[in-house]
C-alpha cells in the first residue's frame, strides 16, 4: 500500500477525493488546496495524498525520484512506460478498495491528478470495475489510448470527466491534452474542458472550477 498523506473531514468521511502528485513531488504537493476549494465546513470528504514510489526516470538523466512511471523521451506520449502505468494503477485500485473498506463506497470517490499523476487518474478510472463519481486530470494526456476501446469499464462510461490546461504549458503541451479530452468525447465520455492562459501550473480560477465540480460530484 502506498504511504499517503490524508485530511480527514471534521465529520464523518462520506465522500473521497484521491488526488495524485505530478512527477518528482509528493503527496504534500496539493495539500494547501483543500481550504481553497471553498467546500464548506462540514463537507465530509476525506483527502488521499498518495506519494508515488522513487523510480529512475529517464529524461532525467535516470535521477530517482518520486514518479508514477518513467518518461523514456522529450515527447512525453512515445515510448510509454505501459508496465510502470499498469502498476501505478493498480496501487491506486488498493487504495480505492481501502476507501470501500473504511464506509466510502467508488461512487463517492473522485479520483484526480496533476500531470503525471493526472495521466494515472485518467487511466485508472476510466478502467475502474465500478462506478466513480468523478474523475479529474490537470495538466495531462491519457496514456495508453490505443487501448481505451478494449479496457473500458462500462461502469464508467457516463463518468463525470474534468480536465483542465495551461494554454502555454511546456511540459505538455495544450495539443496533447486536447487530443485525449477528443478521444475520450468521441468514446461518449462526459468531459468538460477548461483552459487557463498559464503554464504547467494551476491558477486559482482553475480552483474554484474545481471546488464547483467537487461539490456537484460529492456533496
Amino acid at each position: 500500500m502506498l504511504d499517503c498523506i490524508e485530511i480527514e473531514p471534521k465529520t464523518t468521511a462520506r465522500a473521497s477525493v484521491i488526488w495524485l502528485h505530478g512527477l518528482g513531488a509528493d503527496g504534500n504537493d496539493f495539500v494547501p488546496i483543500v481550504d481553497e476549494l471553498g467546500l464548506g465546513a462540514d463537507h465530509g470528504i476525506r483527502f488521499v495524498f498518495p506519494n508515488a514510489k522513487p523510480r529512475p526516470v529517464t529524461i532525467n538523466n535516470g535521477m530517482t525520484m518520486r514518479a508514477w512511471y518513467d518518461i523514456k523521451g522529450m515527447a512525453i506520449a512515445d515510448k510509454q512506460d505501459a508496465e510502470g502505468i499498469r502498476d501505478s494503477a493498480a496501487e491506486i485500485e488498493q487504495l480505492i478498495a481501502r476507501e470501500a473498506e473504511r464506509g466510502v463506497a467508488p461512487e463517492s470517490i473522485v479520483i484526480a491528478g496533476f500531470s503525471q499523476g493526472g495521466a494515472i487518474a485518467l487511466h485508472t478510472g476510466v478502467r475502474h470495475a465500478d462506478r466513480l463519481a468523478g474523475i479529474m486530470g490537470l495538466s495531462t494526456y491519457l496514456p495508453l489510448a490505443d487501448s481505451l476501446a478494449t479496457e473500458a469499464s462500462d461502469a464508467n462510461r457516463a463518468t463525470p470527466v474534468l480536465m483542465a490546461h495551461g494554454s502555454q504549458d511546456p511540459v505538455v503541451p495544450a495539443q496533447l491534452g486536447q487530443a485525449s479530452r477528443d478521444q475520450l468525447l468521441d468514446a461518449g465520455y462526459d468531459v468538460a474542458w477548461h483552459e487557463y492562459p498559464m503554464q504547467h501550473q494551476v491558477c486559482m480560477p482553475q480552483i474554484a472550477t474545481i471546488g464547483r465540480w467537487l461539490g456537484e460530484r460529492l456533496l
